[in-house]
């Protein structure tokens, strides 16, 4: 046996020495230069290197002793002096990268993903600082335009099952023994210890003896003195992958393919090929421990992201799905970022490979040419790549589904984190009316176009009635025989979409037609308001406006865009012999001058939403509809921009709807007041109406005289709730009150002595209450998510269009130290 270990140990460094060179080829030299430093700054503290802070933190990793061509690097670079005095201890077990680097999927916009592996439990306070230390590199990287991630891993996570967040937010619960397979297949040696796993045996045989476990296959070979325990980390063995687990991972998948659509694809395909063979499961990292035991070292072969194709297409093939295979070569292909169809004096080995897989596919040179200028798609194959891609995904996670039926899957996967997860997934792919679908941003560079012509169709035996968009100009050449790019009811909307999908720039010339209307000064107007407005990227939503509700962030009302009566000299004119300038109800005939309203705004999910309102009573269906939105505890939109491109009058229109969405929206997100006696008269277009702010919503009546109002209220006709009227035993609780909103449906909680009440609020507040239910609460909430989440009724999409992501809220009604009820989301309860 010590002649098999001195083997596997002298496979893994040449394994090392070959993917250190596959990670530094045609790579810039900002890469390699963090790549061949970064074990410098780890071992060593010292104040001349990025990532000192004048503090004891850990350092020095074992059995790591610099060459003499990285020190120079460091000395010249930082002026840093190497000595091993320095070093009094090695708290640093090893370094290894993983993921694409080192691989055909390894290019210059890739992250570099390093672990900083520790064995040895570090105090609090050492793992702070050492993350300290870790942040100030990631900065130091980050000047020289790399983006690195440095994790300290403990190396008993997986053997404990510790499930704390290492890849991004909220993947901790979604995915541990796959997280693990992933580093055992893509895992690259930087510095310290070997990996252990890869020189125990798969079938726990040794010098002809079957063992019954890993861990007792590591004790025989210490026995046996082929192994000293203290030269290897090990991160223990590849168990229990469950099928709780797939699901957990795939939906993390769907996440990432947000803003890795293409790497996402592989990688939710490779877990379907998982499952399908499923419990006799085959992972990737098997394979390439087992090419690291024979020795075989041959660059296709151990190359992680070359293997998972390999494994997507054995099972693609099987199962006889041709148009996912030709997806996820096209996705491998962009991925690798090569380009054969342009020429190259250096042939290196990703080329090589790439180009024999690329001759095996079958592919020619029109398709490689078309793959080549990806940065160069317009909308229409940009639209075409994503609808598919989200198809695969969406067809991916359904077979997952079924699969985790089949296997009475219960999702490992927490409430919070499913939460979070499917919220970002909603936001993302969810197609709603109102809803301004936006393009992954990531397929191609510039979607921009020169001519933009917005059409108005009115009548017509073959088109819809609406609005029509074409890039195009408005010639009849140009326009007949070409396909429209997008079609809505709303011109709002569909401008929206022309400029948050980046089709707008400031070149392209716009033009409006409407029947015999070519003035395009409005819609260039509208669009100029929008670009000092609204800006077209922002920040990825946190975690926690994704666990709760939806609140609008920006918003923007836009007041007669079409619909315009202030240039009829009738209505105007009164305003020189008039005392009423209420523009809601102006002038001696008591008309609203505002006949259309569209309310345009962003939410803290950051969904895009356009609502279209018009009619003589718009403004009054619009305020309702937009303080329905708004729950009470809701924050105050961020910005409120009023955009009027009315004639005559913009001022004071612009002016007085200004006072009256700050009073409207006060009133619903006050929380001094006692919203059941609120109420605020209007007059719009010579009617009175009263607005009712009531606990979870706002309702609008009409009232031909006050005694009739007052009437009303005396009576309790005007109840002040949006549900059915209660009796005192079956009240809901006021502090539901605070977030209850439409469109969702939240769960509350309140502990009793007998057991626990329960109110339930659907997407349209209508409640349901269940009085001393027993059981355990966790495991409801379980079952809810479970329910929700695999229930086919979420699944009858036929395309990508009705797919429904946006899981329930959960809350616990709570008591305070003073006996005074409170609510919060549950897990965070007071």
């Amino acid at each position: 046996m010590q002649e098999y270990i001195h083997k596997i140990k002298n496979t893994l460094n040449e394994l090392a020495i070959i993917k250190q060179q596959r990670a530094l080829d045609v790579m810039p030299e900002s890469f390699q230069e963090v790549f061949l430093l970064l074990p410098i700054l780890l071992h060593y503290h010292h104040p001349n290197l990025p990532g000192y802070i004048d503090n004891p933190v850990p350092h020095g990793i074992a059995y790591y002793l610099p060459n003499g061509e990285i020190l120079s690097k460091a000395e010249k670079k930082f002026g840093f002096l190497a000595d091993e005095r320095q070093i009094t201890e090695f708290k640093l077990s090893a370094l290894y990268s993983m993921g694409s680097t080192c691989t055909l999927g390894q290019s210059i916009e890739s992250d570099l993903d390093i672990w900083v592996c520790v064995e040895h439990s570090l105090s609090d306070e050492e793992r702070a600082l050492l993350q300290r230390k870790c942040h100030l590199i990631e900065t130091w990287a980050d000047t020289l335009g790399i983006q690195l991630t440095l994790f300290i891993v403990d190396a008993d996570r997986f053997k404990e099952k510790h499930h704390e967040c290492l890849m991004g937010e909220n993947c901790g619960s979604a995915q541990h023994m796959l997280l693990l397979e992933e580093f055992y297949r893509s895992a690259n040696h930087l510095a310290g210890k070997s990996l252990l796993w890869y020189a125990i045996p798969s079938d726990f045989i040794i010098n002809g003896k079957q063992y019954a476990s890993y861990d007792e296959c590591i004790t025989a070979l210490v026995d046996a003195n082929a192994i000293e325990r203290n030269e290897w980390i090990d991160f223990g063995s590849l168990v229990e992958l469950s099928a709780q687990e797939y699901f957990g991972a795939c939906l993390w998948q769907l996440y990432k393919s947000i803003d890795s659509p293409f790497k996402a694809v592989l990688k939710t395909l490779l877990l379907e090929a998982y499952s399908w063979e499923y419990p006799e499961t085959k992972v990737v990292a098997y394979q390439v421990k087992s090419l690291i035991q024979n020795h075989d070292l041959r660059y296709s072969y151990l190359d992680s992201y070359y293997m998972m194709l390999e494994k997507v297409t054995h099972y693609l093939v099987s199962i006889g799905d041709a148009a996912r295979l030709d997806l996820v070569r096209g996705c491998f292909y962009l991925k690798v970022n090569e380009r054969l169809s342009k020429p190259t004096m250096h042939i290196s080995w990703r080329r090589s490979l790439l180009t024999d897989l690329v001759n095996s596919w079958g592919w020619n040179d029109s398709d490689i040419k078309s793959l080549d200028r990806c940065e160069l798609w317009k909308i229409e194959k940009v639209r075409d790549v994503n609808d598919l891609l989200l198809q695969t995904m969406m067809t991916g996670y359904r077979n997952l589904l079924n699969f985790g039926r089949r296997n009475n899957l219960d999702s490992i996967i927490s409430p919070q984190d499913l939460a979070i997860l499917t919220r970002k997934l909603y936001a993302a792919y969810e197609v709603l009316p109102g809803k301004v679908t936006v393009i992954n941003p990531n397929i191609a560079n510039d979607l921009s176009e020169q001519s933009l012509t917005f059409i108005h169709v009115k009548n017509d035996r073959v088109n819809r009635i609406g609005w029509y968009v074409y890039n195009q100009r408005p010639s009849f050449d140009s326009i007949v025989g070409h396909q429209y790019l997008e079609y809505s009811n709303s011109l709002v909307k569909l401008v929206a979409w022309c400029y948050f999908n980046r089709l707008i720039s400031e070149k392209t010339t716009l033009y409006y037609r409407d029947g015999s209307d070519h003035d395009s000064s409005k819609l260039n107007q509208l669009v100029y308001d929008l670009q000092s407005y609204f800006p077209v990227t922002v920040p990825s939503a946190s975690e926690e406006a994704l666990y709760g509700p939806c609140e609008i962030r920006q918003l923007a009302i836009i007041i007669n865009l079409k619909e315009d009566i202030t240039s009829h000299p009738d209505i105007i004119d009164q305003h020189k012999t008039t005392l009423n300038t209420n523009v809601l109800n102006y002038g001696e005939k008591e008309v609203s001058l505002v006949k259309s309203i569209n309310l345009l705004y962003r939410n803290s999910w950051n969904e895009i939403r356009v609502l279209h309102f018009d009619g003589a009573l718009c403004v009054l269906d619009a305020v309702k509809t937009l303080l329905n939105r708004m729950h009470k505890d809701a924050d105050l939109p961020h910005s409120i921009k009023i955009f009027c491109y009315s004639k005559k009058l913009q001022n004071e229109i612009r002016e007085q709807m200004q006072v009256l969405m700050d009073r409207c929206i006060d009133l619903r997100l006050s929380t001094t007041k006692n919203n059941l006696k609120q109420f605020m008269p209007l007059r719009i277009n010579g009617s009175s109406w009263y607005l009712f702010f009531e606990r979870f919503g706002v309702t609008a009546h009409q009232f031909d005289n006050t005694v009739d109002f007052y009437g009303a209220l005396s009576n309790n006709k005007i109840h002040g709730r949006a549900l059915n009227v209660w009796d005192e035993t079956n009240e809901l609780p006021k502090e539901i009150d605070s977030v209850a909103c439409e469109g969702i449906i939240q769960f509350f909680f309140e502990n009793k002595a007998s057991g626990f009440d329960l109110y339930i609020l659907n997407e349209n507040n209508q409640a349901e209450i269940y009085r001393n239910c027993n059981g355990n609460v966790e495991n409801m909430i379980k079952d809810v998510n479970s329910f929700y989440t695999l229930s086919d009724d979420r699944f009858t999409f036929a395309t990508s269009s009705s797919i429904n992501f946006n899981l329930p809220q959960f809350y616990q009604i709570y008591y305070n130290g003073e006996g005074k009820r409170g609510i919060a989301p549950f897990n965070q309860s007071q």
